[in-house]
């Protein structure tokens, strides 16, 4: 069984934001699959299906997402997984839109969800994938800003960087961590970049 938790905030005024990335990659895996994640279990919204082969637990936390972590540790228990079978899926303010990063392990680059996920955890020993979400320039407070909605003219690029993100996923479950790095990590360059034939 492998665990796939999208980080997100609950509530319709947060639901097409960018700090709501993760929930939205698992709707898509849902949607691909035929999974409904709507059963109240474990502090979240889940559901049961296959991907890729595997059978697989997709969970939307309702806790805040300063607070997954509370969440992610009791649908841990509940499907009997070790941390290294869970995927955890969230936004990453140091990535520019459209970049997706996998990683095996590692710290939580300031990311507040996956702060509290590896602290419930014990560990850092869990793929994550992330996406980012980093403005050309940030004007006024960080939090407001992953917290907006979504803008008209950003919706094609959102909904790519969507699509990625459950393709690593389903890389990661059908091929392993390493090959989804090889596949998915790559540079995107800055804006104006790519006609300055840098």
């Amino acid at each position: 069984m492998r665990l796939i938790v999208g980080l997100g905030n609950p509530g319709i005024e947060y639901a097409w934001t960018p700090h709501n990335l993760g929930f939205l990659v698992v709707d898509k895996l849902a949607e691909q699959a035929g999974i409904r994640v709507t059963r109240p279990e474990s502090k979240s919204y889940v559901g049961l299906g296959s991907i890729a082969g595997h059978e697989v637990v997709l969970a939307k936390p309702q806790t805040m997402m300063n607070l997954s972590g509370l969440a992610a540790r009791e649908l841990l228990g509940r499907a009997a997984c070790e941390p290294s079978d869970v995927i955890v899926v969230c936004d990453d303010i140091a990535l520019p839109w459209g970049m997706i990063r996998v990683r095996e392990r590692g710290t939580a680059g300031g990311h507040n969800g996956l702060k509290s996920v590896i602290s419930a955890l014990g560990t850092t020993e869990f793929p994550r994938v992330r996406l980012g979400v980093q403005p050309e320039q940030l004007r006024g407070d960080l939090k407001e800003y992953v917290l907006r909605q979504i803008r008209r003219d950003e919706e094609d690029l959102v909904a790519e960087e969507i699509e990625l993100g459950a393709e690593a996923v389903k890389v990661i479950l059908a091929e392993g961590v390493a090959r989804a790095m090889n596949r998915f990590n790559r540079r995107v360059p800055p804006p104006g970049e790519e006609d300055a034939g840098t």
